[in-house]
């Protein structure tokens, strides 16, 4: 049965059920800030809160089910007493769709107050913002409930409960650093630590000061997780720690007997061992570590789904999961399955936490991540997979336990899980800063003396102020916002991105320039299955430019909003449709802000020369040199370097050529090129 005959078909059970994995807690605790003594918070039988427009009785049966709703009088009473509370709820406690409508019932937000919830991820507020939409009685978000996440927004003058993504939060703050639209903010999944939540921990805290200091209403902040380190966080925020009880289902956890040469071969095989053994109603859920990864994947499991057709074995229906697919494509993979198929749902770690899957019985961990790491002393970042945390472990192996028990098959040993780090680095310890410091100059932080839980070393910080010092957005000591700095940081771009298009109205190609970020801004739009490698290749030649990639990549976007059968198109050449979309709608965003920043239009045609000069101002640092043995240098870390596979200029050797980012996968890769003139640098 080639790859679904799978060898290492025998698993050790590791553990008898998740709930063993954390320590049993009573329902409802406190943590003391002073004396550190558990104490418990009785129930009230009696406690009602009115619900609002219920109209679905299955809804509202589940949601009176859930632990939160369970306890909703000493967790009101909580929040009610203290304007800054940490609250962990296991895996289903419905802490993330309860505690917001508990607030606003309670009338705790204040009238016409505002309830924001951030989440680290778009699907997860999205998805969040629909299941509370319709609990509340509505069949859309958009009026009581609503989201903003980035290229979508669903609010009114009538939402009092609003998910956002991180990122949104803190675009808000450069423009009001109070946050006075709201009343009450959550910070959702808190122990992801992802750069935009880690800021949001300390302009949260100082917008809780400020108000304070100017006699405005107080903004009560809550911090939500299923597991921290919850000493750290209790110290930071000086805040009580609540502890809500789970809703967990027993999960049986499974290791492989031996170490897997392959994941993804482990992962797929697993899958159809499933499929043999399973009922049809159990779906399956099987994390990877990123989009091109993830559909070739998708297309395997199609393709051995139809070998099996008609064999006796339940059919299978395939999604993908990551975080560049657009919303609706998204909400797909939340679809329950029809009656007698199996869905299967291949995610990124966007699938850890949040969002629940409905269905999902079988688990499958390959115990691996991709995380970006920035490079300080070279200042270049790099794209690798990781080993999991053991929290990020426990996190995936709970989504089997949501709603029903199930199981969890690690494609890794007892012995590999053992070795594992306690918890993920925060991702504010090991990404360039340069976008961080812009953002809070632009609210009216100095990075230097910002609070962060977890402080960046002093030189990733140095890096990131001369960066921008470079580009011309801050000057002086401690550094401010230059008129171009202030610029810059309306566009939500990496501040070199930003500064290329600044750059592009000198050079009379702002159109070009425009077009460019935005296909750079997702995931790759070429498409290269394995089994078609050499076809993809050849359908890339009919864009290719001898000036680079950066170019290439302009003729496919022309080439692609020229055409009417778009789908058409993208199949025949090998392009994501889904990628270009995205493309074209963060293009859309970026002229608007364009529009806003009143920078000239322009276009330089077919005279690329100067879009090249353009992607030089902004990305001056991205400069490699041939070397007389024939490989490539930076100019300016001394670092070698090679020209990616996938790039038009891989077989090329130019004295000199731009790149937009390294890649380290054994060897350090240039990928997105472009070739530039000796005296360009001068």
């Amino acid at each position: 049965m080639g790859v679904y005959d799978f060898a290492e078909s025998k698993y050790n059970v590791g553990s008898s059920s998740f709930s063993k994995l954390a320590p049993k807690r009573p329902a409802i605790v406190t943590l003391n800030e002073k004396s550190n003594k558990v104490q418990k918070i009785e129930e009230n039988k009696n406690y009602h809160v009115e619900l609002s427009n219920e109209t679905n009785i299955e809804l509202q049966k589940e949601r009176k089910s859930l632990p939160v709703y369970i306890h909703r009088k000493g967790i009101l009473d909580l929040i009610r007493n203290h304007n800054t509370l940490i609250i962990i709820g296991e895996t289903g406690s419905g802490k993330s769709t309860q505690i917001p409508q508990l607030i606003y019932t309670a009338g705790i937000a204040g009238r016409g107050g505002c309830i924001g919830v951030t989440e680290p991820r778009r699907v997860a507020a999205v998805t969040l913002a629909r299941r509370v939409a319709q609990e509340q009685g509505e069949a859309y978000p958009g009026k009581r409930v609503g989201y903003c996440v980035r290229f979508d927004e669903k609010v009114s003058s009538d939402t009092r409960i609003k998910y956002v993504t991180d990122g949104m939060m803190v675009r808000e703050a450069m423009t009001d650093e109070v946050l006075s639209n709201y009343s009450v903010i959550i910070l959702d999944e808190a122990h992801e630590r992802s750069v935009h939540t880690d800021v949001l921990f300390g302009v949260t805290k100082r917008a809780q000061s400020l108000r304070k200091l100017k006699n405005h209403p107080p903004l009560k902040l809550i911090i939500m997780s299923a597991t921290m380190d919850v000493e750290k966080f209790a110290d930071y925020f000086q805040a009580k720690v609540a502890y809500i009880e789970g809703r967990q289902h027993e999960v049986e956890i499974f290791h492989a007997t031996k170490p897997q040469d392959d994941y993804l071969f482990a992962a797929l095989s697993t899958v159809f061992q499933i499929n043999r053994e399973s009922p049809p109603n159990e779906d399956i859920l099987v994390f990877l570590t990123g989009q091109e990864e993830i559909e070739n994947a998708v297309m395997l499991c199609r393709g051995a789904a139809k070998l099996a057709e008609g064999k006796g074995f339940p059919s299978v229906k395939v999604f993908p999961l990551y975080s560049a697919l657009p919303n609706h494509m998204q909400l797909e993979a939340f679809r329950p399955s029809p009656p007698g198929m199996r869905k299967v749902v291949i995610s990124t770690n966007i699938a850890e936490t949040s969002v629940t899957i409905g269905g999902i019985r079988h688990i499958i961990d390959t115990g691996v991540v991709k995380t970006r790491m920035f490079h300080p002393t070279t200042g270049f970042d790099s794209l690798k997979v990781e080993k999991v945390s053991k929290a990020q472990a426990q996190q995936r192996t709970g989504r089997a336990g949501r709603l029903s028990s199930g199981c969890c098959y690690r494609t890794y040993t007892k012995v590999e899980y053992e070795s594992l780090a306690e918890m993920p680095i925060p991702e504010i310890l090991r990404c360039s800063l340069v976008g961080v410091a812009l953002q809070l100059l632009a609210i009216g932080i100095d990075i230097t003396t910002f609070d962060f839980m977890d402080k960046p070393p002093k030189e990733a910080i140095e890096v990131a102020v001369a960066c921008l010092e470079k580009l011309g957005a801050v000057r002086g000591s401690p550094p401010q916002l230059t008129t171009l700095g202030r610029t810059m940081s309306r566009f939500p771009l990496d501040p070199r991105f930003t500064k290329v298009i600044l750059a592009s109205v000198e050079h009379q190609c702002l159109e070009e320039a425009l077009i460019v970020i935005a296909m750079l801004s997702g995931e790759s739009v070429f498409n290269e299955p394995p089994s078609k490698r050499r076809e993809s290749a050849m359908a890339r030649t009919r864009f290719s430019s001898e000036e680079g990639d950066h170019i290439t990549l302009l003729r496919v976007y022309r080439h692609y909003v020229e055409t009417k059968e778009k789908k058409v198109f993208c199949k025949e050449n090998y392009l994501h449709h889904r990628n270009l979309e995205y493309a074209c709608n963060v293009r859309k965003q970026l002229v608007e802000t364009a529009e806003r920043a009143n920078l000239e239009k322009s276009s330089c045609g077919t005279n690329t020369e100067n879009l090249r000069k353009a992607l030089l101002e902004g990305l001056y640092d991205n400069v490699a040199e041939l070397q007389r043995d024939q490989t490539y240098m930076t100019l300016g870390s001394r670092q070698t370097v090679a020209i990616h596979p996938s790039s038009v200029l891989h077989n090329s050797k130019h004295p000199l050529v731009l790149f937009t980012e390294i890649v380290c996968t054994g060897k350090n890769f240039m990928r997105g090129l472009s070739v530039i003139e000796t005296a360009w640098l001068r």
